[in-house]
């Protein structure tokens, strides 16, 4: 069996800096995420901003199927030429989930052409994400609707393109609606959106959020081997009927 190498790319400060947060995730969200998500026909690596090439050195890069990414505060850190890459990489067939406030990272934006931007409010208000497609592979066993006791609330307008497949739409406690899981392709790769997952709410302990995650992991897999796409020049497949 040939696994789906996932990386999951965490800027993994908020974990180390914040006692409250460090409570929940002591070793990380993206390491809670990688256990939560943990099967035989996935290979999971961790990185983070911190490390050296910001986590993604083009080996691993060059080698990851499908790219988990939760961002915050600390976007504009990222380097451009970072962000270039991991775009050429999904243009190319590599899957991306961008999860919670990666919503304004800088390769969802670029990928997305809008500004992404939506309302929000930490209030640890109850949200229901209801299924809107439960035929998608992503919401696969999945119910009507996963409730959470806690989380951030972000609710529209969200100013991401029409082209989106709406999963998940969120109800939250205020009042407030969400398209909370988008999916998307973009050149060859696909793309999922996922809204949940607050660092100061246990979020990414939750059992049918990790459902959830690990569904998208093998939705955004690769189809087809990695390609550089480009404009080319191509002979005719017919001969011409008229001289040149």
């Amino acid at each position: 069996m040939q696994k789906i190498k996932v990386t999951i790319w965490n800027e993994f400060r908020h974990e180390k800096n914040d006692l409250p947060v460090k409570a929940i995730y002591p070793a990380g969200m993206h390491r809670a995420i990688a256990d939560g998500i943990a099967a035989e026909d996935l290979e999971i690596r961790l990185a983070s901003l911190d490390e050296p090439e910001q986590g993604l050195p083009d080996a691993l890069l060059a080698s990851t199927d499908v790219l988990f990414w939760w961002g915050h505060r600390f976007h504009a850190e990222v380097a451009d030429a970072l962000v270039e890459k991991i775009q050429r990489r999904v243009l190319g067939g590599m899957g991306l989930v961008a999860l919670h406030s990666s919503h304004m990272s800088k390769i969802f934006r670029a990928l997305m052409g809008t500004s992404c931007t939506l309302i929000c409010r930490v209030a640890g208000e109850r949200e229901r994400l209801w299924t809107v497609d439960p035929s998608h592979p992503i919401a696969a066993g999945i119910g009507r609707c996963i409730e959470l006791e806690r989380e951030e609330m972000y609710g529209e307008r969200f100013d991401i393109p029409d082209d989106g497949h709406l999963i998940f739409n969120s109800w939250f406690e205020g009042g407030e609606v969400f398209r909370s899981g988008v999916a998307f392709q973009r050149g060859l790769g696909r793309i999922f959106y996922f809204a949940p997952g607050h660092e100061e709410y246990p979020t990414y302990f939750h059992a049918d959020i990790l459902r959830v995650l690990g569904n998208a992991a093998r939705w955004a897999a690769p189809v087809l081997p990695p390609q550089e796409l480009r404009c080319e020049k191509v002979p005719p497949r017919e001969q011409l009927g008229r001289a040149r």
